[in-house]
């Protein structure tokens, strides 16, 4: 693939991601899939592992939106910077609903092989977002 095809790739990701696509995601998503995140309790691996990440993000920030703000491709990778703007309006993990908005950025670094994604790094803002929705002081 040529690098515009793996940015678009990574666009059509995040509108996948969003739609809870799973067509797409069992298309474009490699079986040994793996997503690199500190920030979650449990391992995102393949499809399965993308639509569990859904299922635990959007009951809680329902009206989620992931402004994307740049890409940067170089041979097999490319760098999204974005941010995650949404409600806080249901559970997330131990936290309860707040009603608080967050906007936080993001950078995630995708790995492309043969057309499709084999491993993704994800580095959010977590203690910006754990201020904004009020868990810790800040």
């Amino acid at each position: 693939m040529n690098l515009e095809a793996n940015k678009q790739l990574c666009r059509d990701y995040f509108t996948a991601f969003l739609a809870r696509d799973t067509e797409w995601m069992q298309r474009h998503i490699a079986p040994d899939f793996v997503r690199h995140d500190p920030g979650l309790p449990f391992e995102v691996r393949g499809p399965a592992g993308v639509i569990q990440l859904h299922d635990a993000l959007l009951p809680a920030f329902g009206d989620i939106e992931l402004p994307l703000e740049d890409f940067v491709a170089e041979g097999d990778k490319v760098l999204v910077r974005l941010r995650v703007k949404a409600r806080h309006t249901g559970a997330f993990g131990d936290l309860a609903p707040t009603g608080r908005r967050i906007d936080i950025a993001v950078l995630d670094l995708f790995q492309i092989r043969d057309g499709v994604l084999v491993e993704h790094w994800a580095l959010l803002d977590n203690l910006g977002m754990l201020k904004q929705l009020g868990a810790i002081a800040g």
